[in-house]
């Protein structure tokens, strides 16, 4: 990215209990929150909408050296093209692909996973960078991650794996002065529950 803009990206849009929010961060939080709410309605713009917020987002934790939430917008960015790809294929607001709920044996190549690739991405951070949360760092790539491919896929339980990532990420973002993405996450946990049970009515009405 050119420097220039970079660096106007950085400056501060405005304030918010004492702490100054730049541009990408308040830009990355507006997009994010669309993102979630067109997600919720099933809308199938939820995806380009995502990955403009993941770049704006791989700015912003770049620059708190939260280096695994960073990196993991970019994973995010390459399965948000998967995700508009698979619900495109059944139109705007695709029906083809039925939510439902994870399969037993999904469940266990997720777990095991998520436990593999928790202690590798931790170790990795505590040795290589100067992260100053790597456990949870490492969490939110890891969970995020099982979320996403949830979201892709439809399955039902996606939302409950989205809401424990929030609840991981405020504590860590207030941590890092990051207090307008940490009420944004709040946002996206109410959010979270009301996407969990609108798919909920949704497959209770498919059955």
């Amino acid at each position: 990215m050119d420097g220039t803009l970079f660096t106007a990206l950085q400056q501060p849009a405005f304030t918010a209990l004492g702490a100054p929010v730049s541009w990408n961060e308040a830009v990355g939080d507006v997009t994010g929150l669309l993102c979630v709410a067109l997600l919720a309605k099933k809308h199938i713009a939820n995806w380009p909408i995502g990955i403009l917020n993941n770049l704006f987002f791989l700015l912003m934790f770049w620059s708190a050296k939260l280096y695994a939430d960073a990196s993991l917008q970019l994973v995010f960015a390459a399965l948000g093209v998967y995700g508009w790809w698979s619900w495109q294929r059944g139109g705007a607001m695709p029906e083809t692909l039925r939510i439902r709920r994870t399969a037993p044996r999904e469940w266990a190549w997720l777990a095991a996973l998520a436990v593999l690739g928790q202690a590798a991405t931790t170790l990795w951070l505590s040795h290589h960078t100067d992260s100053p949360v790597p456990f949870f760092d490492a969490s939110i790539l890891v969970l995020s991650l099982v979320a996403t491919y949830g979201q892709a896929r439809k399955v039902l339980e996606s939302w409950w794996v989205w809401i424990v990532v929030d609840l991981i990420s405020m504590p860590v973002y207030v941590s890092r002065h990051l207090y307008a993405t940490a009420l944004v996450y709040f946002v996206f946990l109410c959010l979270c529950i009301l996407g969990l049970r609108a798919w909920q009515r949704s497959l209770a009405v498919a059955a």
